[in-house]
């Protein structure tokens, strides 16, 4: 069963996502226990410590200590994507510069966070509509 690839990286993406999830949600909270709500702590502090991990380890991983394949995905894929992904934002933008793909690095640093702003509002507004549509329903 383990001999199977696939089924090796999906249980490991699967560890390392749980690990992940569990310590943003409970380091966001003693984020905003110390620092107060006035500013989103939590989720600041979260992505840079996400970005300094990410970075550490696919420095490491590259030319220091080649981990096996999926231990590698337990900590970035699985621990690090499940623990914030703008680390995987930053990774993939730091790559698209070092290919000097001007345009492509600069649609995708500014894109993602413009479109993907524009996507949760366009959610929202989804939401209120059917929202209202719903509350119609019952009256």
């Amino acid at each position: 069963m383990l001999e199977n690839a696939q089924l090796r990286a999906a249980i490991a993406v699967s560890l390392g996502a749980i690990a992940g999830a569990l310590c943003r949600h409970y380091l966001s909270q003693e984020f905003i226990h110390v620092f107060g709500v006035t500013f989103p702590w939590g989720t600041f502090g979260v992505n840079l410590s996400g970005c300094f991990l990410m970075g550490l380890l696919i420095t490491l991983a590259a030319n220091r200590w080649p981990f096996q394949p999926e231990i590698l995905l337990i900590l970035t894929t699985g621990f690090l994507g499940s623990y914030t992904t703008f680390s995987s934002y930053e990774l993939e933008t730091s790559v698209l510069v070092d290919r000097r793909g001007l345009f492509s690095d600069v649609a995708y640093w500014l894109g993602s966070p413009l479109l993907g702003l524009a996507s949760l509002t366009m959610g929202i507004s989804a939401a209120k509509v059917l929202w209202s549509r719903n509350q119609g329903d019952r009256q």
